[in-house]
């Protein structure tokens, strides 16, 4: 639906670096990095703000240089840029001023039912919590029938009481009103919960790109497992296992301690370093060679094991829980 071919942009001395990825129609594709990788810039390009140098196609036309309104996309930023001298029902009608909407009262029937906004609208903008502003501002872009829509760190400004059921009408736009959304955040659970693929960017580049479930929990990178925040990322060749995989990481939650070497395939001697008691576990610090595991034990399970800093122990881990990256 959706190809981005070896798109550059330069601005000041940050640039977009050729960026290529394809987006699915009726999908739903999130563009995952930190504050200032290019998420924003990136998505701005694909409306047509910015000028940009590679190519854009959209439904097999290309739209490089089509000006902004002529694309029919819908573009949802963080702080919502709503009209504060309109009503919310203005606010999410306002696209019919310069366009026909096919089937406008059902349609916006159903949008207010939808996001449950039929009370709010007669309000001004700037009367609303965070969370209404976030409905109106999806109201008025579903209300134009885009083609493609765009959303800018959505979630950002909301309440967090009121961020999963946001996220849960998020999830049923796609479908509901036959569109394709491009979503980007900085926030892991968000991409966890609506993806269906997902783009890494870090410093205006695209390092890894895929089906969500594979990035989000099989990454290809040690910089993107990094960002993801896997921890104890350690050479392989520990596990004395014939793989092409350089490296391998373990869920501090699925490290187990043990007084034998038999509890598992891989049980290395170690020797605790260091323990710190949280409210529900204990981190402890354990030493394998010159390595430094990280592991999260239960405080039920630490008051069994009797571990002390300075004890030696071996460190036991479950192959299924290995993750190669």
């Amino acid at each position: 639906m959706l190809n981005v071919e070896n798109l550059f942009l330069q601005k000041g001395e940050f640039s977009l670096k050729k960026l290529s990825f394809n987006v699915e129609k009726n999908s739903y594709f999130v563009i995952l990095g930190k504050t200032g990788s290019g998420k924003t810039m990136l998505l701005e390009s694909i409306a047509g703000i910015n000028e940009i140098e590679g190519k854009i196609f959209f439904e097999e036309e290309e739209i490089t240089t089509l000006p902004l309104q002529k694309r029919g996309f819908g573009f949802v930023y963080q702080d919502f840029v709503l009209f504060p001298n309109l009503t919310v029902k203005e606010n999410i009608v306002f696209s019919s001023r310069y366009k026909q909407i096919i089937d406008a009262d059902a349609l916006f029937l159903d949008i207010i039912n939808f996001l449950q906004i039929e009370h709010l609208l007669e309000r001004k903008t700037t009367h609303l919590s965070g969370g209404e502003k976030q409905r109106v501002a999806m109201a008025r872009a579903i209300y134009s029938r885009p083609k493609l829509l765009l959303l800018d760190e959505p979630l950002s400004a909301v309440d967090p009481t009121f961020r999963n059921a946001i996220m849960k009408s998020l999830k049923e736009i796609v479908k509901r009103y036959d569109t394709t959304i491009i979503h980007v955040t900085h926030n892991f659970r968000e991409a966890s919960y609506l993806a269906d693929h997902i783009a890494v960017m870090m410093d205006g580049s695209i390092i890894e790109q895929g089906e969500s479930n594979r990035i989000l929990n099989h990454p290809k990178s040690i910089e993107v497992a990094k960002f993801l925040g896997f921890k104890n990322i350690f050479p392989s060749s520990l596990l004395n296992e014939n793989t092409l995989e350089n490296v391998f990481s373990i869920d501090p939650n699925a490290i187990l301690f043990s007084y034998t070497s038999s509890l598992t395939k891989y049980c290395f001697k170690c020797v605790i370093e260091d323990i710190m008691g949280i409210s529900d576990h204990y981190k402890v610090f354990a030493r394998v060679k010159e390595h430094l595991f990280f592991v999260k034990v239960p405080k039920h399970m630490f008051a069994k094991l009797d571990l002390k800093e300075g004890i030696k122990c071996y460190l036991c881990i479950k192959k299924k829980d290995i993750v190669f990256i």
